[in-house]
């Protein structure tokens, strides 16, 4: 039993160490990945500045230039259009079930069955004289 207290004792600062150095280690490697790929960003972004269609786009999104000859319009206080939420498509087609048939029947019935609108039951206007068979001199 003393030798397993002895053994705990002198390994256990070791063992301590050995774990504090493994995060540090741990910790410097996501340091390093982070760093890689801001690097790898910042290419990106040098080879697309690189690019003269690119740099001509972004000066006109970003400073408004126009060509020669073209006309720039700016909409000040514009309204902003309210983004629809985007509804997940589903993986499955969904059929409700309906009876055309017999909504087709009772729609045509229903339609002779209705009730007269007041414009329906009013006289009509009196029909325009017919003109005359020969022109007024």
């Amino acid at each position: 039993m003393g030798i397993l207290i002895l053994a705990v004792v002198v390994l256990a600062p070791s063992i301590k160490t050995f774990v504090e150095q493994r995060a540090e280690i741990a910790e410097l490697q996501r340091t390093v990945d982070e760093a890689k790929t801001q690097s790898q960003n910042l290419d990106e972004q040098r080879t697309r500045w690189s690019d003269p269609a690119f740099i001509r786009a972004q000066a006109r999104e970003r400073l408004y230039f126009v060509m020669p000859g073209e006309v720039s319009y700016l909409v000040l206080d514009d309204i902003a259009v309210a983004q629809q939420a985007e509804q997940p498509a589903s993986d499955s087609v969904q059929q409700t079930p309906t009876d055309w048939a017999g909504a087709l029947l009772s729609s045509i019935a229903v339609a002779g069955l209705g009730e007269p609108t007041v414009d329906e039951l009013a006289p009509a206007e009196e029909p325009a004289p017919a003109p005359a068979a020969t022109p007024a001199p």
